[in-house]
């Protein structure tokens, strides 16, 4: 009976001591590209469920309208906008080269920055992105990356961000530029 129990207890003992052990579980993040497209606040929340793929949720809000003088008098890229999705990291979670794809949807009134236009309407798509996390310390990480978006979007098309006089309408599928990253992420 002294024999099975110390061999059950070594064999317990061998099964946690093969049960890998992963301290970083989670991240947070912000994007500071985001902050420097006209004070888009953003963050995004992960979680590591295996040791290649962590679960993302994001979200990026831009409530300011920028008046000026002169024949330009007001520009704005006011959103909301979230995300859920995954990413596949190759060599370990949360180090290294990594790929991710996600759903999103965003709320969006955009013009007078390149153009007078201005645009305002939903948009529902998935997009992809590619990047590098860079490891500064134990807890601290600098992410790169770029991406894309696809989708549909139901919009209306103004000729100035302030005179109402609609030039277009409807719902149309679109393809955009969507992540430019240079983050900072922490990780616990």
């Amino acid at each position: 009976m002294k024999i099975l129990e110390y061999f059950l207890s070594a064999a317990a003992a061998a099964m946690i001591g093969c049960i890998p052990c992963q301290a970083r579980k989670f991240s947070a993040s912000a994007n500071l590209i985001g902050y420097a497209c006209l004070g888009t606040l953003n963050a995004e929340l992960s979680y590591s469920p295996a040791r290649h793929w962590s679960v993302t949720a994001g979200a990026r809000y831009n409530p300011w309208t920028f008046r000026t003088s002169g024949q330009r008098k007001q520009f704005q890229m006011r959103q909301q906008s979230y995300a859920l999705g995954a990413r596949f990291w190759p060599w370990h979670v949360y180090s290294g080269w990594w790929i991710a794809g996600k759903l999103q949807y965003q709320e969006y009134n955009m013009g007078g920055i390149i153009s007078r236009r201005t645009e305002e309407g939903d948009r529902a798509g998935v997009g992809f992105t590619a990047g590098y996390a860079y490891m500064l310390s134990e807890n601290l990480n600098l992410e790169f990356g770029l991406g894309f978006w696809g989708g549909v979007k139901k919009y209306t098309e103004y000729t100035c961000p302030t005179c109402g006089v609609t030039v277009a309408s409807g719902i149309k599928g679109f393809i955009l530029p969507d992540d430019l990253i240079v983050s900072i992420s922490y990780v616990f």
